[in-house]
């Protein structure tokens, strides 16, 4: 689904949701990447499972859902911002993408969960390269179509949810640079998952520091650039996508 991506069907919302909760109670790091799984894992097969129809996810449900989804868990987020007070500011930043919060404790927490993601989607390349044809043809070829979309979405869960806990909301990276690599690579898994990996984090870089650099001193959030990249990107997939049809 080229349009799938965790920010804009609302999974990322949820997992801001989980941390903010973490925040509200001032519970240890560890803690705002749990909260920020379980609340991502439960909105994430809620979407998926709304949008299924007759086995297939039909993609305007797909962003009606998660819009929706987005905009409920977003008021309960405002809405504890509310409560938190003055304090607020420092969450309406991180929830714009930022890393200057960054320490070793957190990249430390964050590389469990990025690097037992890449190696299993790395493991599953074979399979996942067979969804490409479909889900019968997949199921022709002995993969175990069901079993394998929730293993997916699990691990999809974990990685998003610990990501934003720490960084915040940053938008259309997974968005931009999937698809991006794909016109390089080719549509094979083996090449892709790792190049997306490697090249996500350098346009995340770059991103970061044009926001430290353009109006220095002032820096712009993270999400705010990668959003003026990711805005018109994401136009060119919708309108390729009904053109495809």
């Amino acid at each position: 689904n080229p349009l799938a991506d965790p920010y804009i069907i609302g999974i990322a919302a949820s997992a801001t949701f989980g941390a903010v909760i973490a925040y509200v109670f001032q519970l240890p790091d560890i803690f705002y990447g749990v909260l920020a799984f379980l609340s991502c894992l439960i909105s994430t097969f809620v979407i998926f499972k709304l949008s299924n129809r007759n086995g297939k996810v039909d993609i305007t449900t797909l962003l009606i859902v998660g819009i929706a989804v987005s905009s409920f868990i977003g008021a309960f987020t405002s809405f504890a911002m509310y409560l938190i007070g003055e304090e607020s500011f420092k969450i309406t930043m991180w929830l714009m993408g930022y890393l200057g919060g960054a320490t070793w404790t957190k990249v430390a927490l964050l590389f469990v969960p990025l690097v037992f993601s890449l190696i299993f989607f790395y493991l599953q390349r074979n399979q996942l390269d067979a969804l490409l044809s479909g889900d019968e043809e997949a199921n022709s070829l002995g993969v175990d179509v069901h079993t394998l979309k929730a293993k997916v979405l699990t691990v999809s869960a974990l990685v998003v949810a610990f990501s934003v806990a720490f960084s915040g909301m940053i938008g259309f990276v997974g968005l931009i640079i999937p698809h991006s690599i794909r016109m390089l690579v080719g549509p094979s898994n083996s090449k892709l998952i790792p190049n997306s990996a490697l090249a996500g984090g350098f346009f995340l870089l770059i991103c970061d520091t044009i926001g430290r650099l353009l109006l220095a001193p002032v820096e712009i959030p993270i999400g705010v650039v990668t959003a003026f990249f990711g805005a018109p990107f994401f136009l060119y997939l919708a309108f390729k996508s009904k053109g495809g049809r």
